[in-house]
């Protein structure tokens, strides 16, 4: 057999493309649950943020107030 058929032949494989292939489908494998875990880690930072500025918002109560006073200004001179 020549070598490019060997290639095409999947009984053909050595152990060695056995594994490249193997090892092909666990990095998408990989990918995806990197992913999930991208999202997971993401989720409780923004969980985490929110919660601190509940309570940066309940121990300087004036900073905050000012700065709702700040946004709703925005609000009413924002042009759509």
């Amino acid at each position: 057999m020549a070598d490019g058929e060997l290639r095409r032949d999947p009984a053909a494989r050595g152990p060695r493309e056995e594994r490249e292939a193997e090892g092909a489908a666990s990095d998408v494998e990989d990918a995806q649950e990197s992913d999930a875990a991208r999202r997971r880690r993401r989720a409780q930072f923004l969980r985490e943020l929110h919660e601190a500025k509940q309570l940066r918002d309940r121990v300087q109560p004036r900073r905050a107030r000012a700065a709702r006073m700040r946004q709703q200004m925005r609000m009413r001179t924002f042009r759509w």
